[in-house]
């Protein structure tokens, strides 16, 4: 078959492939099941394959990618616009096959292994934390209907918790209900710090991540993240994409020539967005002790601006900074200026 290029739906276990030659003529769509995929695209000369960005299409990409053919992801919001019937798996695929080949469709880097690794782990000690926290709320709540009022913090819980497992005024089965809870609490904690320690144990070995932690109010772990989330600066044109890539510039809602700014578009990772966003409230907290460029410039914006819009901005700056410094393999420069600001 002389095909040019394929759209490919896919899911866990069901896919369609939909196929066009150079004519743009289909040549074929058919579902197939997953242990068919590789063996009908190792029969295929070197094509155009776009797939939507969505869960096992970066393994997928690489598998394909491995046999020659070059693979492209879509954000699925823009897939959407041309699917022209029902969503079906059929439909799905032809709006793929025609979205890959528009000139100005934006793309997904595809993610390589290590990457998801680092990614994994992020996820994974995201939703220990979120036990955690919701386990010392439980328990704080449990003992406020004895009478017993822990301050607010799981340091609180943590030192206040052994203490009541002794006391002599609540009943022996919530005691034991209490310990059990603790054990609990204290397992999310070793879990906690063993993914920490093999995170950390990534940064030390990765140049990049070293390189974007100089940035006042990005630690290890914002630096691990973007750089395993990013991956290639270069896949994008500028910094300025990769703070629209995070969500954090402003929604547009523009018409008959009369621009009109909303709040910022909270779109990509909100887990990258919030790491940099609270590393940028922390910078903010010393800015009076900086005195960079930077530092007088975020001073300014207080003045005339509510906190939290600085808080976004100075986000934005180290998600532009953080660009520079991958695109272009530099050292953060406090004292850096760019040759715009320099004229």
């Amino acid at each position: 078959m002389d095909i040019t290029t394929v759209g490919l739906d896919i899911a866990k276990n069901s896919f369609h492939v939909h196929a066009i030659d150079s004519r743009g003529q289909c040549a074929t769509s058919k579902s197939l099941r997953r242990k068919q995929i590789v063996v009908f695209f190792a029969k295929l000369k070197p094509c155009l394959i776009g797939m939507e960005a969505c869960a096992g299409a970066h393994y997928w990409a690489r598998t394909l990618g491995a046999l020659g053919h070059e693979v492209k992801l879509i954000p699925p919001q823009f897939v959407k616009p041309y699917v022209k019937t029902n969503k079906t798996d059929a439909a799905d695929a032809e709006a793929i096959c025609e979205a890959v080949e528009r000139p100005n469709m934006r793309f997904v880097p595809i993610k390589q292994v290590d990457q998801q690794v680092v990614m994994s782990l992020h996820r994974a000690r995201s939703g220990f934390v979120k036990s955690r926290t919701a386990l010392a709320n439980q328990i704080r709540g449990l003992l406020g209907e004895y009478g017993v009022v822990l301050r607010p913090g799981i340091q609180q819980v943590r030192a206040g918790v052994p203490a009541l497992l002794d006391a002599d005024d609540l009943p022996e089965l919530f005691k034991r209900l209490l310990a059990q809870l603790y054990a609990h609490l204290c397992e999310l904690d070793a879990q906690v710090e063993q993914i920490e320690a093999e995170l950390k144990a990534w940064f030390k070995n990765s140049a990049d991540a070293q390189r974007i932690e100089k940035i006042p109010g990005i630690g290890w772990l914002t630096a691990t993240a973007l750089v395993a989330s990013i991956g290639d600066a270069r896949s994008f044109k500028n910094g300025r994409q990769l703070a629209a890539w995070l969500g954090l510039v402003p929604r547009q809602h523009s018409t008959g020539g009369k621009p009109k700014l909303l709040g910022i578009s909270k779109r990509g990772d909100a887990y990258l967005r919030t790491l940099i966003i609270h590393g940028a409230r922390a910078a903010i907290r010393y800015v009076d002790r900086d005195r960079t460029a930077t530092g007088q410039w975020v001073r300014d914006l207080e003045q005339r601006r509510p906190k939290n819009v600085a808080v976004v901005a100075r986000a934005n700056k180290h998600a532009r900074i953080v660009w520079a410094l991958l695109a272009h393999q530099r050292d953060y420069d406090p004292q850096h200026q760019s040759v715009r600001m320099a004229a």
